[in-house]
């Protein structure tokens, strides 16, 4: 290596240690000044550090406020009185009529669709055959589907009610031959001063009888499976009580246990019976 560059490195080495000398100096000169001012230096950070509290707190706060969604609040429309009055004066003027027989395959959109063409239909209800009935003609091989019995049907008119009560009673249902309501007829009858409030008094009335019956039901098999529960119960302390006294006899012996049943039995003193003087030779029996 030539003469020159062991300078350079010298030179380099130099200027290394010197910056190196004057930060640990620098250093030393900072620690020994937060040394004298430590109490100043602990008040400041630790207000710097509640301030920074205070404000992470803050900020979560308006986070948690601006993630919550916003509840709005439903507005209640109040009805007025001619919007009501208006209604029940359109409910007056309404009319039923009632079906007596459903045939297979119709439902309520179906007759709410049929009927249609004599008026507006408003309302229509069709009473479900019984549940049994159902079972029993799915067990026998038939048709599984629902099955209605009785209706009735609300016209928008009375005077379109009526009209479709004298039309279809007692006609078919359809003149399409390929429909499976060719054959059936319509059984129908307009109901005069007949309300839909009515309908569903009678639907509430029903129902009300029906929950009854199936209270008293219910209370009745409760009470049968009490008094078969306390018999059962009774049978097994008897039961009990004869094997406790078997035991007790078959310790003390087979002659006691005769004697003992012995001493249960039920002793009656019986008269002898009169025959006569036997000396005299006068006797009753002949």
């Amino acid at each position: 290596m030539s003469r020159s560059a062991l300078q350079y490195n010298q030179d380099c080495y130099d200027q290394t240690t010197n910056a190196m000398g004057k930060t640990k100096r620098r250093r030393e000169e900072e620690e020994d000044s937060i040394i004298d001012d430590g109490s100043v230096d602990d008040d400041a950070s630790s207000a710097n550090d509640a301030d920074d509290v205070k404000s992470v707190e803050e900020e979560d706060e308006i986070n948690d406020i601006e993630d919550k969604p916003i509840e709005k609040k439903k507005k209640v429309r109040k009805l007025k009185v001619s919007a009501t009055e208006d209604f029940n004066a359109k409910l007056q003027k309404r009319g039923i009529v009632y079906i007596s027989r459903v045939p297979p395959r119709m439902t309520p959109s179906k007759v709410k669709t049929l009927l249609s063409d004599f008026g507006t239909v408003t309302r229509v209800y069709l009473v479900e055959e019984d549940k049994t009935k159902r079972k029993k003609r799915r067990k026998a091989g038939g048709s599984g589907g629902k099955r209605y019995t009785e209706g009735w049907v609300e016209f928008e008119s009375k005077k379109r009610a009526k009209e479709a009560g004298e039309a279809l009673n007692m006609s078919r249902i359809t003149n399409h031959k390929g429909s499976p309501h060719y054959d059936d007829f319509w059984n129908i009858k307009f109901l005069k001063g007949f309300k839909w409030s009515h309908l569903t008094e009678k639907v509430a009335y029903e129902r009300r009888v029906r929950e009854q019956k199936l209270r008293v039901e219910m209370m009745e098999v409760r009470r049968e499976n009490a008094s078969y529960i306390a018999q059962v119960e009774a049978g097994k302390k008897l039961d009990h009580i004869e094997e406790r006294q078997r035991r007790r006899q078959d310790k003390q012996g087979g002659g006691n246990k005769d004697a003992g049943q012995e001493a249960k039995r039920r002793k009656i003193k019986q008269k002898k019976p009169f025959e006569g003087d036997k000396k005299a030779g006068v006797s009753l029996f002949i």
